[in-house]
């Protein structure tokens, strides 16, 4: 298996469209993911956090992921639920996926292959990357 990653995509007040599906679609379909589980959240305007997988959503909302391919099913607890919603304002929603970088194995089996050890692994948020890059060109 690559490497197993997580992600909270909030959608203040409720306004899920379903629009980001196809791109997620596209990720599976050409095997750079593969879904490991996808748990939808709701915050009520009073702070209540319920939670639901891709079977118990209304028709209209699940027509949206018909055709995702993955293996949708029950890793994500209770406790994951409740820490994703603590990101999430009142009257939000959030959609928490599991998933593995599928096209990271054969890099992973190349560098065990060749006697490599893997020592960190960490990710850098964008808007870093994007201050240094501003930094370095005010630089020259």
């Amino acid at each position: 298996m690559g490497p197993v990653e997580y992600l909270v995509v909030a959608f203040p007040g409720n306004k899920f469209n379903g629009a980001i599906v196809p791109a997620l679609a596209e990720l599976t379909d050409k095997g750079i993911i593969h879904i490991i589980d996808l748990v939808f959240i709701r915050k009520d305007a009073d702070g209540n956090v319920a939670s639901a997988e891709l079977e118990d959503l209304p028709a209209d909302v699940a027509a949206a992921f018909e055709g995702l391919d993955g293996e949708v099913g029950d890793l994500v607890n209770e406790e994951d639920i409740a820490f994703a919603a603590e990101g999430l304002d009142p009257d939000s929603s959030a959609g928490l996926l599991v998933y593995e970088n599928v096209w990271a194995t054969k890099f992973r089996d190349a560098i065990v292959g060749s006697g490599g050890q893997l020592l960190d692994r960490g990710h850098i948020p964008a808007e870093a990357i994007e201050a240094a890059l501003e930094a370095a060109q005010a630089g020259n």
